[in-house]
């Protein structure tokens, strides 16, 4: 073979040889598909910088994000689950829970307890979506509807925020009549005159719209947040129509008059401050001085706390 002849191959790099982007560094968005930073994704909120999509946050962040530093006590861990309808599907529920609360490092899917937001006392519910998908069952009904009566005995306006697919089906009817049994819950607020607001994030679907959650004195959510019932997919294939663009999604249910207000996840603690500021009439780190119109019995329109809300943000993004 000729000297000068080359080679008809080319020699590849071996694979352990090549570059190695360190696992976890970047994360994609789910809508507009950019890469992130993981570390300015997770400083942004979890929130796209790009597209401004609101992901999934985590419980435990979602009370840091509300409830001011080292105030929050978690109340009623005494409640566990139990498999009460010795559940099984493809494996048994015991075994479920077991693996949910080793994948997720939560013994159940919902966090409460009381803590204080810009200095305001309240009481606070967070489903976890990272347990079986923010499930209603036994024990999450259970852990509201204690958290409302303590909230109702000591005077404490009362925040659920919901990230949830509905009721646990393992649970069947234990788990269905926690519907009943937190909305009847909700009585008690309403009888003392404290105000419950009810955040809804993506997704919130099922049970759990179907009772407390579409059930707040105010409603706020998130951008772009799923809300409804049934799912779209599940509607479409049952009336077999081509349903409307963003439906159940926050815009679309706001503008049908199921919402109250869409806010931002940076903004959400702010325009939960000012509510609180209107309803209670309490002074609080944000606002130190109450207007004298406004004492702890009045009572002010939803519309008007709204209205108050939006001008607030506009003056502070200009």
């Amino acid at each position: 073979m000729p000297w000068f002849k080359k080679d008809k191959y080319t020699t590849l790099k071996p694979a352990v040889m090549r570059d190695r982007i360190p696992e976890g560094l970047w994360t994609k968005c789910e809508k507009c598909f950019a890469p992130i930073v993981t570390r300015d994704f997770e400083e942004n909120l979890n929130v796209c910088p790009k597209c401004g999509f609101h992901h999934k946050l985590g419980a435990r962040e979602r009370v840091e994000l509300l409830i001011d530093d080292g105030t929050f006590e978690e109340m009623f861990t005494e409640v566990q689950p139990t498999d009460a309808l010795k559940f099984v599907d493809s494996k048994d529920y015991g075994s479920r829970l077991k693996a949910a609360q080793k994948k997720s490092g939560f013994d159940e899917g919902v966090i409460t307890g009381t803590g204080q937001l810009d200095g305001h006392p309240v009481a606070l519910a967070v489903m976890v979506f990272e347990f079986v998908g923010g499930s209603m069952g036994a024990v999450v009904g259970e852990r509201i509807t204690r958290l409302i009566e303590h909230a109702a005995d000591n005077g404490l306006p009362v925040i659920i925020v919901s990230a949830s697919g509905g009721a646990r089906m393992q649970e069947g009817i234990l788990s269905l009549m926690q519907m009943a049994k937190t909305s009847g819950a909700l009585t008690l607020l309403a009888a003392k005159k404290l105000p419950y607001f009810s955040v809804l994030t993506n997704p919130s679907t099922a049970g759990v719209m179907a009772s407390y959650a579409s059930l707040g004195d105010i409603i706020l959510a998130e951008p772009e947040a799923l809300i409804g019932f049934a799912g779209p997919r599940v509607i479409q294939q049952t009336i077999n129509q081509i349903l409307p663009k963003g439906f159940q999604k926050s815009d679309f249910v706001l503008e049908h008059g199921f919402l109250d207000l869409i806010t931002e996840r940076g903004e959400m603690k702010k325009n939960l401050s000012i509510m609180l500021f209107y309803f209670t009439g309490r002074k609080g780190d944000r606002f130190p001085e109450a207007p004298e119109e406004i004492g702890s019995e009045a009572a002010t329109p939803v519309d008007e706390v709204v209205e108050a809300i939006e001008p607030a943000t506009a003056d502070e993004a200009s």
